[in-house]
């Protein structure tokens, strides 16, 4: 008999099981049942954030070169594993292996991309600004620090990476609750990370359930900024007014999931950035 595997949870750059014991089963779209996957606890939340908060100073004092090669390398692996991912996402999203297929090569180069995008953000959102006087006053973008994903429940891979890869690229670190019920592609996603050169912490992966953990995730001081693509209405307006509470940036929910394959922009690396301005004096 096939025995269905249960995963655990991606903390820290381990797989720890959760605190609470829990786990879920996760079915196909033809509710066959696939596997079992870790329920997370709020104590679950809070380990994942002190493990990004702890990652959140070497990574972010990682030069851009080499933020960018660590995230080509996470492209790399995901191509060696490609197959994997391909049945994943047929289990989790129905269509045939070859639409799959076209969604992780798309996985694989939004990775890519966003790679591209570690050393031309300071130069893109920084500036030399005129004064007068005798000074010279310059801003450039620094991280904001660790950021709340709540991944997309339809896209469970493409979207995942869509959200994920602008916040790892700014330098910040992520604590990601991944699609509920959807959620294995995300563990592939997390295996990978184990495996590649991102260092453990930088990305931390939950699962189970979002309406659940986001409201500890969005409460939590540690965290810094909270992006809401994958809350419903009513989750989504929880989440905002417990953000309130420590002056979180909060990258609204869509009012409709959006094609995750269209042609990405700046504005995920916009949403994670603080400009921080200095003023110098010049001698005449």
């Amino acid at each position: 008999m096939p025995v269905a595997k249960t995963f655990k949870l991606y903390v820290g750059g381990a797989f720890p099981r959760s605190e609470s014991g829990r786990s879920y089963p996760v079915s196909d779209r033809e509710g066959r049942l696939l596997a079992h996957a870790a329920l997370a606890s709020r104590k679950d939340v809070r380990d994942a954030v002190g493990a990004a908060r702890a990652a959140f100073g070497g990574w972010s004092g990682a030069t851009a070169y080499n933020r960018g090669q660590v995230l080509y390398r996470v492209a790399e692996m995901v191509q060696a594993r490609h197959g994997q991912f391909v049945d994943d996402v047929v289990a989790a999203e129905g269509g045939t292996r070859r639409q799959a297929g076209g969604v992780v090569d798309a996985a694989i180069d939004r990775w890519v991309w966003y790679a591209g995008w570690t050393d031309k953000i300071a130069s893109v959102l920084g500036s030399v600004n005129p004064v007068a006087g005798p000074l010279v006053n310059w801003s450039a973008p620094e991280p904001t620090g660790v950021v709340g994903v709540l991944a997309p429940q339809a896209s469970s891979l493409l979207g995942l990476v869509d959200v994920l890869a602008p916040v790892l690229a700014t330098g910040c670190t992520a604590v990601v609750v991944a699609s509920q019920e959807r959620p294995l592609p995300a563990v592939g996603l997390g295996e990978v990370l184990a495996t590649s050169d991102v260092p453990g912490g930088v990305v931390n992966i939950l699962t189970g359930s979002t309406a659940e953990l986001a409201p500890w995730l969005a409460a939590h001081g540690d965290v810094a900024a909270l992006d809401l693509a994958g809350a419903d209405g009513e989750l989504a307006v929880a989440c905002e007014r417990a953000a309130a509470g420590t002056v979180k940036r909060v990258l609204p929910r869509p009012a409709a999931e959006p094609d995750h394959a269209r042609a990405p922009g700046t504005a995920r690396l916009r949403a994670f950035t603080e400009i921080k301005t200095v003023w110098h004096p010049v001698g005449r």
